[in-house]
């Protein structure tokens, strides 16, 4: 005679089958099936957070870091833009972004990331986006409460206009900064 009754597996089963359900609808959405209207995606970038850094700034509100993959940071120092020529199709560039504070350990002042905001994506590709010089952009922001991204849905040339007054540097503000 066994000591648990067929009812009380049953029990156990089905609140196990809800709190595993439970837990996977609860779950936050993979960053990676996201994507901009006009198909910059997420995923195009999977693995920037090793990228390389190509800079650091920090405006009055938040705190950057750039980093590119290994085809722009070859560009870079290849010495793109500065002489004169283009970044290759397949150059991408990720900018970090955090509201920041000033450091409560540090012996002297200094402002140290707070809550990371978003993050903004620039891929080159001239077949895709010809309309914009070769570049899609695209940018996510972070929801802390459910520890994911969304798309900010503007579409793949949302960054266009601010990045038309560096159109001599190939659209890209930032200089691969000396080490």
């Amino acid at each position: 005679m066994s000591l648990i009754s067929p009812k009380s597996i049953f029990a156990v089963s089905l609140m196990v089958s809800l709190a595993v359900l439970g837990g996977v609808s609860l779950a936050a959405p993979d960053k990676y099936t996201l994507k901009v209207p006009d198909g910059l995606s997420f995923s195009d970038f999977k693995g920037y957070e090793g990228w390389q850094v190509v800079s650091l700034a920090q405006t009055d509100q938040v705190l950057k870091a750039i980093v590119a993959n290994p085809t722009m940071i070859a560009a870079y120092r290849g010495g793109i833009p500065g002489n004169g020529k283009p970044f290759p199709d397949g150059s991408r560039i990720a900018k970090i972004q955090w509201t920041y504070k000033k450091s409560t350990e540090a012996p002297f002042v200094v402002n140290v990331p707070d809550k990371y905001q978003d993050i903004f994506f620039i891929e080159k590709d001239s077949k895709r986006f010809p309309k914009t010089s070769g570049w899609g952009y695209a940018r996510f922001v972070y929801a802390p409460a459910s520890d994911s991204f969304s798309p900010d849905g503007k579409g793949s040339d949302c960054g266009y206009a601010c990045h038309t007054k560096v159109a001599a540097k190939d659209y890209i503000f930032h200089p691969y900064q000396k080490r």
